[in-house]
C-alpha cells in the first residue's frame, strides 16, 4: 500500500529570538486523522530528521482526535523523537507529500533541496503535493524539469498577508508566502482570516491557515480515490 509523506519542521525558536516556534499540531494531527479515517498510512519526515519541536500555542487548538493522536506512542516516535531524514525516503513509496506549517517551517523549507526533490519525484510520478498554513512555504521553490515553478500558473492558498499581521510575526518571518507565491507566478486565493479554506488545482492542493488541515486531508483522500491509486 502506498504512503502519504508528512513534512515537518525542526526548528524551535523564531530567528534571533527567544520566542519558540515549532509545529502547529494539528496541522499534521487532523490531517492525519482524516487520512487515518480513510484507511491511508502516513511517515513523517523533516528537514534535519529526529526531533520535532512543538508550536507552544498550538497546543490551545486542539480536538479529542487531535489529542489521541499526540498522545499515540506511534505519533510521538515517528514525528516528534524519530522524524525520518529526506535521504531515508524512497520516492516511489509514497501517493503524495503534504507540508504541515508551524512559523518555523518558514527558516527550513524553503531552501531545503532535498526536499524539493522528493516532492518533484512524487508529483512527476502522478503523486499529489500538499499543504497548509506556511507550509507552502516548502512548495515555493520547487521547479519541475524545465526549470519552471511548480505553483507557476496554478491556483493555491497559504498563510496570508493579513493573517501574518493579525498573528503579530508579519515583521519577524523572512518573506511573506503570499507575495512570494505570487512572484513565482502562483494564482494566490483567500477567504477570511482564520476560516477553513482550501484548494484544489489538479495534483497540487493547498490550506490556507492552522483550520484548514481536514480541509486539505478531505481533499486528497478525494483525490487519491479518483485516481485509483
Amino acid at each position: 500500500m502506498k504512503k502519504v509523506l508528512v513534512v515537518l519542521t525542526n526548528v524551535t525558536r523564531y530567528a534571533n529570538t527567544n520566542d519558540a516556534t515549532g509545529l502547529w499540531l494539528g496541522e499534521a494531527t487532523e490531517f492525519v486523522d482524516e487520512l487515518t479515517q480513510a484507511g491511508l498510512a502516513v511517515d513523517y519526515v523533516s528537514p534535519k530528521g529526529g526531533f520535532v519541536p512543538l508550536d507552544p500555542r498550538s497546543m490551545s487548538y486542539t480536538d479529542a482526535n487531535s489529542l489521541a493522536i499526540y498522545e499515540s506512542a506511534t505519533f510521538q516516535r515517528k514525528a516528534l523523537t524519530q522524524s525520518l531524514r529526506p535521504d531515508q525516503i524512497v520516492p516511489t513509496d509514497y501517493q503524495a507529500i503534504y507540508y504541515t506549517g508551524g512559523h518555523g517551517v518558514m527558516w527550513d523549507f524553503p531552501h531545503n533541496q532535498a526536499l524539493q526533490d522528493l516532492t518533484r519525484q512524487i508529483y512527476d510520478q502522478g503523486g499529489f503535493v500538499a499543504s497548509v498554513c506556511h507550509g507552502i512555504a516548502g512548495l515555493l521553490n520547487v521547479r519541475d524539469d524545465q526549470g519552471n515553478y511548480l505553483i507557476a500558473g496554478k491556483t493555491v492558498t497559504g498563510f496570508t498577508q493579513a493573517e501574518e499581521i493579525l498573528a503579530g510575526k508579519r515583521r519577524v518571518v523572512p518573506f511573506l508566502n503570499q507575495k512570494v507565491a505570487e512572484a513565482h507566478g502562483a494564482t494566490f486565493r483567500k477567504k477570511r482570516a482564520y476560516k477553513s479554506f482550501a484548494v484544489r488545482d489538479h495534483q497540487l492542493i493547498t490550506g490556507q491557515n492552522p483550520f484548514s488541515a481536514r480541509a486539505v486531508g478531505k481533499l486528497l483522500v478525494q483525490g487519491i480515490n479518483e485516481s485509483g491509486h
